[in-house]
């Protein structure tokens, strides 16, 4: 976890508050998981792309928490960090250690964008758009069947991030077309 001793013989003086929240956050991310069992609900949503007929579908409890999942990425940071040569590399940790810099998620991030901004820039906006895709079609494929489809829901992420924006195919619920604005502002 984010358990570093730092050489101190007492566990108490590695541990401070911040670090007793960050465990605790940690442990909160990682316990959000589907509930066993089939459980529905309700969902109520106006049809944007048939008309604004109002209509309500039976959809898993999974879709509520399959979304908050994604917060689990952060370990992709982790390694990132872990299997980076600066943090493996002796040298680098000696002078690193001596001129007090923290080797942290965010300066390997900032190494990387100095070195190769382009490909650092590419895999992000990637995994965004795909990530993007995939939430938005959680969102709306109990609704509409223009969702269904991944395609339909990569095509409706990138014409809303190249500010394109069609119209051809519109998310209906409010989660679809909150990640549509966050889409948006990316």
């Amino acid at each position: 976890l984010f358990m570093i001793d730092n050489c101190a013989d007492d566990w108490r003086i590695a541990m401070t508050w911040k670090r007793v929240g960050l465990i605790l956050l940690e442990m909160a991310v990682c316990a959000v998981h589907p509930v066993p069992g089939e459980h529905y609900f309700i969902w109520t949503t106006k049809l944007s792309n048939h008309g604004g007929r109002v209509e309500s579908t039976e959809v898993p409890v999974d879709v509520t928490l399959s979304l908050p999942m994604f917060l689990r990425l952060y370990l992709i940071c982790r390694v990132m960090l872990l299997h980076s040569k600066l943090f493996t590399d002796a040298s680098s940790r000696s002078i690193g250690a001596l001129n007090r810099i923290n080797f942290n998620t965010r300066f390997v991030l900032k190494t990387l964008m100095t070195i190769c901004p382009g490909t650092v820039l590419l895999v992000f906006m990637l995994s965004l758009w795909i990530i993007a895709s995939w939430t938005l079609r959680l969102c709306e494929r109990y609704h509409d069947e223009d969702h269904a489809n991944l395609l339909n829901t990569m095509w409706l992420t990138a014409i809303t991030f190249l500010s394109v924006g069609y119209g051809d195919i519109v998310p209906n619920t409010y989660c679809g077309r909150g990640i549509a604005v966050t889409t948006g502002l990316m």
